[in-house]
């Protein structure tokens, strides 16, 4: 697409947001690394995200600046990117005196920036960083503050702004306001809608795919289903594998079953589930049970299917890409999906997988998934992690802990849907705590597991908040799970938000 908006990745966790965001006002955009800054053609607008690093750091993500001048476009600098530019143009940054995480008021200086027409004059932002601007440059304008009078708005010339805080996350309540009015001073905006996305995805599975033979893994769950009917959609030569891990929720695998023959693809099921306990027997680390799990996704597919399958497909997205550092070398890494491990990784230098989807947050994805056709029962599924209830059994798992987790599972979200909660909560689930509790049962003591129910709300998974679910509600599931349920005698609700907390437990 002519034109995009181009975000160029620092390695912050939120980067993709931007792009989020900007999607989310009908404009394409796109995520570039700093070396590909020539690579973006002619944006109508670049923007700098922030990232983990410093600027005063030897070594240091940089940009071709003269490049960025040349361009003669819009440039916003968020959180890094405006420390980059500062020192671009002659200023200094130094540490500061406390890192800065959370929120934060924007004092607005009147008159002096259209990036906060409209917005008022104190503002609750989001912050991020331990560096901060110590000289400004000549003709440098700060056009806003916080409480304590430190610039976190800059403003350089008339086509160069920065800003301290992100605007990107929820948490910066006008955010959204600000990236609207920086767009509203570019030129030839690309627009964007998921229906037009759609016909260029599908477009680009048939480049990708070039005719030769695809195995696709799905699970029943939304981003496998739409990467399964985008695949059906391009016309590929495809055989859709479902895996029992052994992983799976109660009745998992008749659902999946009836769910495809619903939607008209074939699937072909593969019951591995002792394979992957046996694997599985005597780990506690999570990263190391993510690793074993996505290598044994790869060999049970390849095992299946023979050597004359040439494509891999997942229904990788962008949360799964960013939180395992592989959109590039920047990024920290925060935990290692089953579809980030090396094996898959290797698979990708290879050029043996496709993931149609790395480029799309799950409401993205549930909006292509109502354009594709599929049933709202499908698009409209609580998330499930592909290493399945492995995540959430930490320490060792066992066929007694799974056996816990699924009974209290169903009975949780059975109590959602009977009381009309669960299409407002965008996550829910039960996970075991590897705990054993004091108890009373029968008259008798009980020395058994806790279990924590979790709820929550969120957009993309990049950040999400607890839900305040009835209190009537919560007592009902506890109670049902201490009744029905075999060794629990303790149910919590996780009131974490993320973060600190990820969604999932590991």
């Amino acid at each position: 697409m002519d034109h995009p908006i181009a975000v160029i990745d620092f390695g912050s966790q939120y980067t993709q947001l931007i792009v989020r965001r900007i999607r989310e006002l009908g404009y394409f955009s796109k995520l570039y690394q700093p070396e590909e800054l020539r690579e973006t053609g002619s944006p109508a607008a670049v923007i700098l995200s922030g990232g983990p690093r410093s600027t005063r750091e030897p070594g240091a993500p940089d940009i071709d600046f003269d490049y960025l001048v040349e361009l003669g476009v819009p440039v916003l600098g968020v959180c890094y990117g405006m420390q980059l530019l500062n020192r671009k143009f002659g200023g200094e940054v130094a540490p500061g005196n406390t890192r800065e995480y959370g929120p934060a008021t924007l004092m607005i200086e009147a008159g002096v920036d259209s990036l906060f027409d409209g917005l008022q004059g104190h503002s609750q932002i989001w912050m991020s960083h331990s560096d901060t601007v110590s000289v400004l440059p000549e003709g440098c304008a700060v056009t806003g503050r916080n409480l304590d009078g430190v610039p976190v708005a800059l403003k350089w010339n008339e086509r160069f702004f920065g800003i301290q805080f992100h605007p990107e996350v929820s948490h910066t309540k006008e955010g959204v306001d600000i990236l609207k009015n920086f767009l509203a001073l570019a030129k030839d905006l690309p627009t964007f809608k998921i229906a037009s996305f759609k016909d260029e995805l599908v477009e680009r599975v048939r480049a990708e795919v070039a005719g030769r033979k695809v195995v696709c893994g799905v699970s029943g769950g939304v981003d496998s289903s739409v990467l399964a009917a985008l695949i059906h959609e391009a016309g590929v030569d495809t055989r859709n594998i479902f895996v029992d891990t052994g992983l799976l929720r109660e009745n998992e695998a008749a659902e999946v079953q009836s769910l495809f023959a619903e939607v008209g693809i074939a699937i072909e099921t593969i019951d591995a589930s002792e394979r992957f306990l046996t694997a599985l027997k005597g780990v506690a680390d999570p990263e190391e049970k993510r690793r074993i799990i996505g290598r044994l996704f790869v060999d049970v597919f390849f095992d299946a299917v023979g050597d004359d399958v040439e494509l891999l497909a997942q229904g990788t997205l962008y949360p799964d890409v960013i939180e395992s550092a592989t959109s590039g070398s920047i990024a920290s890494t925060i935990k290692t999906h089953h579809n980030r491990v090396d094996r898959i990784m290797e698979l990708k230098k290879a050029g043996r997988v496709i993931e149609p989807l790395d480029a799309l947050f799950k409401d993205e994805v549930r909006e292509l998934g109502r354009v594709l056709g599929l049933p709202e029962r499908v698009v409209g599924r609580h998330p499930f992690p592909g290493p399945g209830l492995a995540v959430r059994c930490p320490g060792e798992v066992t066929p007694e802990k799974l056996e816990i987790i699924r009974k209290a599972d169903k009975i949780y979200i059975d109590i959602l849907r009977q009381r009309h909660w669960y299409d407002s909560v965008w996550q829910a689930y039960a996970a075991i705590i590897p705990v054993k509790t004091v108890g009373v049962k029968g008259d008798e003591r009980s020395y058994e597991y806790a279990l924590s129910l979790r709820a929550v709300t969120s957009e993309d998974a990049m950040t999400a908040e607890w839900v305040h679910l009835p209190y009537e509600l919560l007592a009902e599931a506890s109670n049902r799970i201490l009744n029905e349920v075999p060794g629990i005698n303790r149910v919590l609700y996780d009131i974490s938000t993320k973060p600190p907390a990820s969604i999932e437990w590991e």
